[in-house]
């Protein structure tokens, strides 16, 4: 039975953090990497009720806070994704060329970007370690791919990580030239490429982008890892460029989790981290069954159910999660259609 624990100071913003702090920047990057919120005590309901108003207005919003930042939890996916990645790292750390990848695929919703992301802050942190002192390098690069995306976009995508003035009379070579004569410079070991499913070969920009991700993989002496929806299942492992990506790249899938064992350890988890002054621990528990019914066995859809019950009940002083409160909370159109789907298809 696996049991998942929080890893401790591993959050992500909900809403990818105030302007500046995009993890695809790299002050954003490296602040998500350092960032470890504290947790606010949870204080008796007696040294509450002595609190006067604003103190206890005070306190109910480092409350909301805390229920507001997404807790990840080490998911056998997280898992597999952490230590596959690095795995490849070391085997490719003396390739001259044909550098092994990664590539992250599965349904919206099942965690592809917290599993990457996750391996982009571990393998950071232990560069940091074995490189105290070298404020300079870079061991990590993270992009995401944008919708219609052209090879001079995802470029200028690599350069605004870095910091680097991508002006508009600057060409393709000159952008790349830049990017990877930093990526080199600055040991960069590893680089996260999101989104992917926005890339299509049928399409000449997009055989242009995969051209011009091949080439940047094969000049900047990295790792690389890709993430998107159903890659599997489009046409980018397909043709002569994708048997190219195919053939280089491990796939790792993510999937609903069926209701078991670590399902139940999600619902736990997540249980433990709520700070509510009248909610009695193992109430999610019980409702685990529900909780999949409700969400399809999506960790994001369930985390947003559970951390948001947990805003409503202390904006309405109720302090508790409930079935109710927890159904009260509106999900994605996809969980909800798949929740009256389950419910309709149910024996009665």
């Amino acid at each position: 039975m696996t049991n998942p624990a929080a890893i401790p100071g591993s959050f992500l913003e909900d809403a990818e953090a105030e302007a500046g702090q995009h993890l695809t920047t790299l002050e954003g990057w490296r602040a998500f990497v350092t960032a470890e919120p504290d947790t606010p005590t949870l204080r008796p309901a007696h040294e509450y009720a002595e609190l006067s108003p604003a103190e206890q207005e005070a306190a109910d919003e480092e409350r909301l806070d805390h229920h507001a930042r997404l807790l990840v939890v080490a998911t056998s996916t997280v898992r597999h994704t952490v230590t596959s990645g690095r795995r490849l790292v070391l085997l490719n750390r003396h390739a001259v060329s044909a550098r092994r990848g990664l590539i992250v695929s599965g349904p919206a919703g099942t965690g592809k970007t917290i599993a990457v992301t996750q391996l982009g802050r571990s393998h950071e942190l232990l560069d940091r370690a074995r490189h105290p002192h070298r404020a300079e390098r870079i061991p990590v690069v993270y992009i995401t791919v944008p919708p219609a995306a052209t090879a001079r976009m995802v470029a200028a995508e690599f350069g605004r990580f870095l910091g680097l003035p991508v002006r508009r009379g600057l060409n393709i070579t000159d952008i790349i030239e830049a990017v990877v004569g930093v990526c080199t410079d600055a040991r960069t070991g590893l680089v996260i490429v999101d989104e992917l499913h926005n890339i299509s070969l049928t399409t000449r920009h997009g055989a242009e982008v995969a051209d011009t991700l091949k080439y940047f993989s094969e000049r900047i002496p990295a790792t690389f890892v890709y993430a998107g929806i159903d890659i599997e299942r489009s046409n980018l492992l397909t043709g002569t460029r994708g048997a190219q990506i195919a053939s280089r790249f491990t796939l790792i899938p993510t999937h609903p989790f069926p209701y078991g064992a670590e399902w139940k350890g999600l619902v736990a988890a997540l249980e433990r981290t709520l700070l509510l002054h009248d909610h009695k621990p193992g109430t999610l528990a019980v409702l685990d069954r529900y909780l999949h019914d409700r969400t399809g066995g999506m960790i994001g859809t369930l985390s947003h159910q559970i951390r948001g019950a947990a805003i409503d009940a202390i904006l309405s002083g109720t302090e508790k999660i409930t079935k109710r409160s927890l159904g009260a909370v509106p999900l994605d159109y996809s969980a909800e259609s798949q929740a009256t789907a389950t419910t309709t298809a149910r024996p009665r």
